[in-house]
């Protein structure tokens, strides 16, 4: 579905990414680890436009991406940004409704705003409620609904469980399956790497710019240089706590 070839990035004389290689097949969870500053969100944008890579090919669905954010969103393709930035003055679902702003199917538009109340329970309750009042999950649940409300084919998650409890952690990953059988597909950049590894078909290292190392998610929760740099003494808590 989406292929990613020799992606360069600059930010001035910084090279952010370089040479990125990035296959998503449909129907997949593809998370992306690696440390703060690895490239992870640049990827991201650079995905969804707000960023112009300086060389480099993206593909999806067998045709070239176009470099502009709102074609981007047209060709299928939205993003939940890190920190979730929501329109704090708006109500929940004029928020939503935001992430429909391209659409014209009114039929189409009101059958999504039920599912997305349906996976987020919460957001019908408080629909009327500005944004900017919800709690920090609610907040990344409003994000996440303002996002499948473009109706994508693939979906760019990035950090979604960034200041979040515990317990809304282990929420948002289970919601993250959810979306999944929605039959969408999802590009997960996590800094909780067991988290993002746990719930992985495939997953990616990115290591200062540079892919490092791949696989299933499983393989890499196992391999032990992933485990020594990403999992730590979090692998034993977080097995016993799933």
């Amino acid at each position: 579905m989406l292929k990613v070839e020799n992606l360069q990035v600059y930010y001035g004389g910084i090279h952010a990414l370089r040479g990125v290689n990035i296959n998503v097949e449909q129907g997949q969870i593809v998370s992306i680890i690696g440390a703060n500053g690895a490239g992870k969100s640049t990827f991201l944008n650079a995905l969804s436009g707000i960023i112009r890579p300086k060389e480099g090919k993206i593909s999806f669905k067998g045709k070239s991406l176009p470099q502009i954010p709102y074609k981007i969103v047209a060709a299928g393709i939205s993003q939940v940004p890190e920190g979730r930035l929501v329109f704090a003055n708006l109500t929940v679902k004029d928020n939503l409704m935001m992430g429909a702003y391209l659409r014209k199917d009114k039929h189409g538009i009101e059958k999504d705003l039920g599912k997305v109340f349906e996976l987020f329970p919460r957001m019908a309750e408080r629909v009327d409620q500005p944004a900017g009042t919800l709690s920090g999950g609610e907040q990344q649940m409003l994000a996440i609904g303002r996002g499948l409300m473009s109706n994508p084919d693939l979906i760019l998650l990035d950090e979604p469980s960034l200041g979040l409890a515990p317990l809304l952690v282990k929420t948002i990953f289970e919601i993250i399956k959810d979306i999944k059988k929605l039959n969408k597909t999802i590009l997960l950049v996590e800094q909780n790497a067991y988290k993002a590894l746990s719930i992985a078909d495939k997953a990616y290292v990115l290591e200062q710019g540079r892919i490092v190392k791949t696989g299933t998610g499983s393989e890499l929760i196992k391999d032990p240089s992933i485990q020594e740099a990403y999992l730590g003494k979090t692998l034993k808590s977080y097995r016993s706590n799933d």
